[in-house]
């Protein structure tokens, strides 16, 4: 076989071919992964709702709708409303947006939260998953309870060095609470 000449005419054959060999390996991995990146996506929103409201025998996923920017998912037992779970955000963290998934009951009350994506600072922020922060807001509705920490005059007590993050849950929560109050519970209540 007889060598070939470097010339801009085989170089830009060369990249040509290469370039479209590793498109099409490219496509091929993309599709071949796409389905379960969005079946494991699926299954961390059911993981998550789970957490955070009662036991529910519906599929939220199926029957989620949007409240402004908010994500909800009614989860149902018998075909009646046991809570919503809403995928919340904040961009007051100490290191910007995180979110929550966070499950009211009907009348409001928060069921729980679960952090979904945070990068706060590991042993600090971080401790915003801890049940010692999480659970002081489990029962609380926040009509009665005011989602402000106890150096804001509230009622939360805060993460120790960590109350910027701390003031962050509570806007992610107070979002929810907000959200529900102004279109997600009366949406629920006109599928009835």
């Amino acid at each position: 076989m007889a060598k070939l000449t470097s010339s801009l005419k085989n170089m830009v054959l060369s990249l040509s071919f290469i370039s479209i060999g590793m498109s099409a390996a490219l496509g091929y991995v993309y599709v071949s992964t796409k389905g379960p990146i969005e079946k494991a996506n699926s299954q961390k929103v059911t993981d998550a709702i789970s957490l955070v409201v009662p036991k529910f025998d519906n599929n939220p996923g199926t029957e989620k709708y949007m409240v402004e920017d908010l994500e909800f998912y009614p989860a149902k037992m018998g075909g009646n409303l046991i809570g919503t779970a809403i995928k919340t955000y904040t961009n007051k963290g100490f290191s910007g947006r995180f979110t929550i998934m966070v499950g009211l009951l009907p009348d409001g009350t928060i069921n729980g939260f679960s952090v979904l994506e945070q990068k706060e600072t590991p042993g600090l922020g971080s401790k915003m998953t801890e049940p010692k922060f999480k659970d002081q807001f489990n029962g609380k509705n926040p009509s009665q309870y005011k989602l402000i920490v106890k150096k804001d005059g509230g009622e939360v007590d805060a993460i120790t060095a960590s109350t910027i993050t701390s003031r962050a849950v509570c806007d992610a929560l107070q979002r929810a609470y907000d959200a529900y109050q102004k279109g997600g519970k009366k949406w629920v209540h006109l599928k009835h």
